[in-house]
């Protein structure tokens, strides 16, 4: 866990309008992408750096269950979400899609801008100053999902192996 990440931090009940504003939907992801959090953090998609993550309050991704609320954060480059709770569809949506989500109870105690480093196996979030918050497990095929970039490529990399060879 060498690498530190810097924190965009959010509120609770961050929704999927919030993430994929509706007036964006009509475009393709590049545009959508835009416009993520437009309306609480209207520097987000212009500043927000590949590796980056996101901390929130709870109910993150609350609302409807479309998936640019996901490849929004995804084609920023966002390396995480961290958040106390998550709507189900959320979640789901998320690591198919191939983006980390932790849950943890205290990720409200991390501030806008600081740095941290995330051990997937633990799993925790270390602060630089050394605070470590635990998070809630994760199942290893979600981690690995994550790892092959989302369920579909997770997909046609099983494909890959499974194929005959000529």
């Amino acid at each position: 866990m060498s690498t530190f990440h810097k924190v965009w931090r959010l509120g609770a009940d961050i929704d999927t309008d919030l993430l994929a504003p509706g007036h964006a939907m009509k475009h393709g992801i590049d545009i959508i992408a835009t416009h993520c959090l437009e309306t609480v953090r209207p520097e987000f998609a212009r500043d927000v750096r590949s590796g980056d993550v996101v901390v929130a309050g709870p109910n993150f991704g609350i609302g409807s269950s479309r998936e640019q609320a996901v490849a929004a954060l995804v084609h920023l480059g966002v390396a995480a979400v961290i958040a106390p709770s998550y709507s189900g569809l959320y979640f789901r949506n998320a690591f198919n899609l191939g983006l980390l989500l932790l849950t943890c109870a205290e990720a409200e105690l991390l501030q806008d801008g600081e740095r941290i480093g995330i051990d997937r196996a633990a799993p925790a979030v270390t602060a630089a100053d050394g605070r470590r918050l635990p998070c809630e497990p994760i199942p290893g095929f979600l981690l690995d999902m994550v790892r092959a970039g989302g369920l579909m490529n997770q997909l046609r990399q099983r494909a890959g192996k499974d194929a005959p060879h000529a």
